[in-house]
């Protein structure tokens, strides 16, 4: 047995330091060979020490400690003298330390569930129908496809321009072989909106819209016993003078009184939601100053790698859009109506938002019908979601290849039209 082993270790030995390896090898050969050892292995990774915990400073009533302070140098046998905190007489940020929490100014007992653009919801969409007390209905509304349908508003050559929309993203915009998923689905956003834009000419409420960026959104509501919060910057904002059309008439806003929401018990509601202690209560600001002349949000647009730092599964992905989507409808409601919960508004707030990985897009329209989120019973807010529509199959520099047979033509494969069609019936909806 013992050849066998030292031939194997031979071999492997490139992978270790000399030293370890006749360190091990002395080991195998001890008491005459006769021990086995099934595996040789060392752990490549160093272990961070744990924190030493201070010595407790013992004092003793009566008795003075003798220290080395008056000889201002180490001397062995001599203890450690006590010094004061020095405080400074200035602000130097570099050198700032917080207080603790509970001795801060907002500190609160009751503490506040905040989602963020890096919240991972563990339950998905079914957590944010809950937080948001909405009723999720699948696909998108039949008076929103109706609108790519009418030719009078299509882009003349739309499947030829937006397929080399597809071609400068992926192609054209590089030189690599294989550009990143963050360039290339920015790009192809701005291509597509630039695309829809286009049709100004011929629809002149196109014209009253702008694009925002990095504009940060904070709301406050109430979800049973629990305060929660949506704080932070989700993605690209298309505001708009005017606002968007309810898509829902009132009998159905009335029939959603019917509708039981889906519960994930025993996985709590708040499950994933930063839990604090220290913040502001009655929060609302959609981002804007209060004369700011396009205040409607009309469509978010999300980037599922915007944040390289942070990725989110698909799930998860859409659970960010509903919420950021959720909470700008909420703020703009708290605008027009105030803070107090109305059970019924007169006007619902419709916001849209669509997500993309640069190839994959999640549509979705969201229609806040009330602000009276506490309880599970009365009017429900309404969400038509469509998502996981593929735009191509293919995007090739290079063919594919296997046992000399091309599997995947290089170029642009699998062009759907229809998802475009999506698209651009969410711009158009509120300019028709």
């Amino acid at each position: 047995m013992f050849p066998e082993t030292a031939q194997r270790l031979k071999t492997a030995a490139p992978l270790f330091s000399h030293t370890a390896f006749l360190t091990d090898l002395r080991r195998l050969s001890a008491h005459g060979g006769a021990r086995r050892h099934l595996t040789v292995g060392r752990c490549l990774t160093a272990k961070v020490p744990p924190p030493r915990n201070p010595r407790e400073r013992v004092e003793i009533p009566g008795l003075e400690m003798v220290t080395y302070g008056e000889r201002m140098h180490y001397v062995p046998g001599l203890a450690k003298p006590a010094t004061q905190h020095w405080e400074r007489d200035y602000k130097d940020p570099r050198y700032y330390k917080s207080p603790p929490a509970h001795e801060m100014l907002l500190y609160k007992d009751k503490p506040c569930y905040m989602f963020n653009q890096r919240t991972s919801a563990l339950e998905g969409v079914r957590q944010a129908a809950w937080l948001t007390k909405t009723q999720v209905i699948p696909g998108l509304p039949a008076q929103l496809l109706s609108l790519a349908g009418n030719p009078e508003n299509q882009i003349p050559d739309q499947d030829e321009r937006v397929q080399n929309a597809i071609k400068h993203a992926r192609f054209w915009d590089t030189t690599e072989d294989r550009p990143r998923k963050e360039k290339y689905s920015n790009t192809l956003l701005l291509n597509l909106l630039h695309l829809c834009a286009t049709l100004q000419s011929s629809h002149p409420a196109v014209g009253r819209r702008m694009l925002a960026e990095n504009y940060s959104l904070a709301t406050t509501w109430k979800r049973g016993e629990d305060l929660l919060q949506i704080r932070g910057q989700n993605g690209l904002l298309l505001n708009s003078m005017d606002p968007l059309p309810e898509v829902s008439g009132k009998q159905e806003v009335a029939d959603t009184v019917d509708h039981v929401l889906d519960t994930f018990y025993p996985v709590s509601p708040t499950i994933d939601l930063q839990k604090v202690h220290v913040y502001k209560e009655e929060v609302n600001h959609t981002g804007f100053r209060d004369d700011y002349p396009y205040p409607h949000a009309h469509t978010l647009y999300f980037l599922e790698s915007a944040d390289p730092r942070c990725k989110l599964r698909p799930e998860q992905f859409r659970t960010k859009m509903i919420m950021f989507t959720f909470g700008n409808a909420l703020a703009r409601a708290h605008k027009l109506y105030g803070t107090r919960p109305q059970r019924l508004l007169d006007r619902p707030v419709t916001v849209q938002s669509v997500g993309t990985n640069g190839r994959i897009f999640q549509f979705m329209v969201f229609q806040l019908n009330t602000t009276d989120l506490s309880g599970d019973d009365g009017i429900k807010n309404q969400m038509w979601l469509d998502e996981d529509v593929e735009l191509y199959d293919f995007a090739k520099v290079r063919p594919l290849i296997k046992k000399k047979q091309v599997k995947i033509p290089a170029g642009l494969a699998g062009y759907k039209p229809e998802t475009f069609s999506k698209f651009l019936a969410l711009y158009l909806h509120g300019a028709v």
